[in-house]
């Protein structure tokens, strides 16, 4: 199971960089990915060969020690991270004997404070829990076009 979490996570890490190259050599766009054992998926109008040469040149930044090119302010583990902190939060001032306006007041107030403190706390849950720089030993073996027009999947692999 511990190896299968360690893929994922370099899978994930690995996704946000390549994600990162895309958006700064073809500018803001739509784009969501989604790290699986065995690649990512990336869901975005984007040139399959243009993808391959993203996620390659991610894969040797990577690999290079651009450790930083693995989290990222877009990831949803900050929209996580901000949920759990706000509800809480919330729930921990409702719980404070207060009573109308005033628990409603500190309610949002810690929810507020949960939000904002996501930020933070979301790249730290990035760096230390769901993504990994180290991707040393790993190849991109396939990047493809899957059923949808806008579906594409890299695959990766141990090196051999």
């Amino acid at each position: 199971m511990a190896n299968l979490v360690e893929r994922v996570r370099r899978n994930h890490g690995l996704e946000h960089a390549t994600i990162t190259v895309m958006l700064s050599k073809q500018g803001p766009m739509r784009v969501i990915g989604r790290a699986v054992p065995d690649g990512f998926y990336v869901y975005a109008n984007v040139d399959t060969d243009k993808l391959r040469d993203y996620s390659t040149e991610a894969l040797g930044r990577l690999q290079g020690g651009e450790a930083h090119l693995a989290v990222t302010h877009l990831c949803g583990t900050n929209l996580v991270v901000a949920g759990v902190l706000a509800g809480v939060g919330s729930y921990l001032a409702t719980r404070s004997g207060r009573h109308g306006l005033d628990r409603l007041a500190t309610s949002t107030l810690a929810a507020l404070v949960g939000v904002i403190a996501a930020q933070p706390l979301g790249r730290l849950a990035q760096k230390y829990a769901t993504t990994s720089p180290d991707l040393a030993g790993i190849r991109i073996v396939d990047v493809r076009k899957m059923g949808g027009r806008n579906v594409h999947k890299v695959v990766t692999a141990p090196a051999s």
